[in-house]
């Protein structure tokens, strides 16, 4: 599988798994000894650091996160992936943009992921094209 499939089954993993919280599903695309940046400066080994930080953030949040990704970007063995998603914490919206580098080893699994997000109180819209509309959403406004 090309780095672009790899990168495809990683996005689709991440929609339909961060809803639900599916933190096996999502852990299975690491390799054992893959790193996941969640910032430069939160860094978890393997694929057991990356169950630590699903649980962690899963945790927060009250009801099914909206998530989207966008098509990936693709060179050689690497890919970034940008998303878009709304989760809910104690019931109120909070909007995360971000994206993702992703480095898949010869197995097709991550071998590193470098995530760098932003994140603003409120549920806001992707800005008009990479992700399609938004049902009851202007790009770039709130509900």
């Amino acid at each position: 599988m090309d780095a672009r499939e790899l990168a495809r089954r990683w996005a689709r993993t991440w929609t339909e798994a961060w809803p639900v919280r599916d933190v096996e599903a999502i852990a299975a695309l690491q390799s054992e000894d893959g790193d996941h940046w969640a910032s430069m400066f939160r860094r978890y080994r393997g694929r057991a650091g990356l169950r630590v930080y699903l649980q962690e953030c899963f945790a927060e949040e009250s009801r099914p996160a909206e998530v989207r990704f966008a098509e990936p970007q693709v060179d050689g063995d690497a890919a970034a992936v940008e998303y878009w998603s709304v989760i809910y914490v104690k019931g109120q919206p909070t909007t995360i943009s971000g994206c993702t580098l992703l480095r898949f080893d010869e197995t097709g699994l991550v071998a590193e992921a470098r995530d760098y997000s932003h994140v603003k109180e409120g549920r806001h819209a992707p800005p008009a094209g990479l992700f399609g509309a938004v049902p009851g959403l202007a790009p770039g406004g709130q509900s």
